[in-house]
């Protein structure tokens, strides 16, 4: 039986550090970091919740949010810039029974709770992707903006998270701080209402994407996730 630890990180998975932290910005009054960290509570197979958080947003989310934290289990650390180095962060607090580790990034809080079961189910391999179609064509760009090329949609994904690697796998990265190649994933089709907050300008599309998530049934959500926080 797997045993799931989840891993939130807010750093920039395209490694940008003069930027906001999207995990910060508040969706229909609540931080998209506590919507997050209710994706994966009252789940019998997750067994621990880690949010790594960047330096510098560290003190101040603890003090706003420190309580919120205890009452639900969830273990703070701190790490970064990059999305490597808060996996090294997270990886000396892995609870020992911990088999399977499910890597999020804090700013995608619309995930089905259906893509969440079908990628667990999934993780029989090192590692473990939620992909979604790319609907229009790209245009390749040179450093200076131009373009230079055309590319079909068919032959590109997106790259979603929640992402699952097997315990020795993470181990793996942290130690060497490299990421796991492309090439050893096993991909799983996930909702195109996955959109990350990059932004404050995202917050509206954001919250229509929430509107939209299928919703788990009422008897199976936690009093602390029905109170929302």
């Amino acid at each position: 039986m797997s045993l799931f630890g989840v891993v939130l990180l807010t750093a920039d998975p395209n490694g940008a550090t003069n930027c906001d932290v999207p995990g910060l910005i508040k969706i229909d009054g609540r931080e998209a970091v506590l919507r997050s960290i209710e994706l994966f509570l009252n789940r019998d197979e997750v067994k621990q919740i880690q949010l790594v958080l960047l330096p510098e947003i560290a003190e101040q989310t603890k003090q706003r949010h420190g309580a919120h934290f205890s009452f639900s289990g969830v273990k703070v650390a701190t790490g970064g810039p990059k999305w490597i180095d808060q996996i090294a962060a997270a990886v000396v607090n892995l609870k020992p029974e911990i088999t399977h580790v499910i890597v999020h990034d804090a700013a995608r809080v619309v995930v089905p709770y259906t893509d969440i079961e079908a990628i667990e189910q999934a993780a029989t391999v090192p590692a473990t992707a939620l992909t979604s179609a790319i609907p229009a064509r790209l245009i390749e760009l040179d450093e200076g903006n131009n373009p230079m090329a055309f590319h079909h949609p068919r032959a590109f994904g997106q790259l979603l998270t929640p992402q699952i690697f097997t315990r020795q796998r993470f181990e793996q990265m942290a130690q060497s701080k490299h990421e796991a190649h492309a090439s050893e994933f096993k991909l799983i089709s996930g909702s195109a209402l996955n959109v990350r907050l990059n932004g404050p300008g995202d917050t509206a599309i954001v919250k229509a994407m929430l509107n939209l998530v299928p919703k788990p049934k009422k008897g199976s959500l936690g009093a602390f996730e029905e109170a929302q926080w």
